[in-house]
């Protein structure tokens, strides 16, 4: 039987077959997938967001559902309906587009306030309730949300309850030059993620995720994340800082990281290493910072650098 990191590579490996050049990338989508989390993909049209999530899809066997949100996309196609059958003369369930192991919100900022509420649930619950009736959503389970942060119209923008929800954030970028030049010569499909091969199952990702869940983390490493997280509720440049979810993905997304490395305990590179991914969509900046152009990632850098780590032996 292959070790955890041993697997993970594997995936790691095969989706970068369709995604060049961005190794990091992959690596950081697949432990927020072990972590147990969602991913926000936020990028402009064309860098390769749909791409990724099919190439994992594909690289690891479990059902696959990609939903395109649009305006008039209604919260029941998301989560299903109850419709009367005269058969039986009862009303029965039929199952909605969220209920598969992964699951792509196209364009998630295109669907209106009402349609992405209806996802709050079953992302942080793993269930949905439809009439009174809960239904249980597959294991594993995994959001890819994509977005296009340049694009207003015809856009509605996502409820801090609904971000602090994701796991990660992420951004593709764009390739180097020599990649792009490699990709126009080599590539001759629209859909290159369609030859790939399973290299993974669903089993394997909840063996992945329960292995996870016992890495080591000791009290310091704890109050090192606490520390961080805490600092961004009273930074000046902050009207909303990050919330004690964003504390425990931080930890759980540092221990997939950790499994990742072939170890058994966090370290406080770990934490470092994930910090900004896993918070710079939780916080919002105060006018003032947003004038005198400071991002997320300025300031979420500001308070890694100020904030002490712990030495671990």
């Amino acid at each position: 039987m292959q070790s955890a990191p041993a697997v993970m590579s594997d995936i790691v490996n095969n989706v970068e077959k369709v995604i060049i050049g961005k190794r990091h990338i992959i690596e950081l989508a697949l432990t927020a997938i072990i972590s147990g989390g969602h991913v926000l993909i936020e990028d402009v049209p064309g860098v390769g967001k749909t791409s990724l999530v099919s190439s994992f899809a594909r690289s690891i066997n479990c059902s696959y559902k990609r939903i395109q949100f649009t305006p008039d996309v209604m919260p029941s196609d998301i989560t299903g309906f109850s419709i009367y059958s005269p058969k039986t003369g009862e009303f029965e369930y039929r199952k909605g587009a969220i209920l598969h192991q992964f699951v792509q919100a196209d364009e998630i900022n295109r669907a209106s306030s009402k349609t992405q509420a209806s996802l709050l649930e079953v992302m942080e619950e793993r269930q949905v309730t439809v009439d009174g009736t809960t239904y249980s959503a597959p294991s594993p389970f995994i959001v890819f949300a994509t977005q296009n942060p340049q694009e207003c119209v015809g856009t509605f923008q996502l409820p801090e309850a609904q971000l602090d929800r994701f796991s990660m954030c992420l951004s593709m970028g764009y390739p180097l030059i020599s990649q792009e030049i490699s990709l126009v010569l080599n590539r001759n499909t629209d859909r290159p993620s369609d030859a790939l091969e399973a290299v993974a199952s669903g089993e394997n990702i909840q063996q992945l995720q329960t292995a996870a869940s016992k890495i080591f983390i000791n009290e310091d490493v704890a109050a090192y994340i606490v520390a961080l997280t805490t600092a961004t509720r009273s930074h000046p440049d902050i009207d909303l800082g990050a919330s004690p979810r964003a504390s425990l993905h931080l930890s759980r997304a540092a221990k997939a990281w950790a499994l990742y490395s072939g170890r058994d305990f966090m370290l406080p590179d770990d934490v470092q290493h994930l910090f900004m991914h896993v918070l710079r969509h939780r916080i919002v900046l105060n006018r003032n910072a947003l004038m005198r152009g400071i991002t997320s990632d300025h300031v979420l850098s500001q308070i890694m650098t100020s904030t002490k780590a712990p030495i671990v032996s």
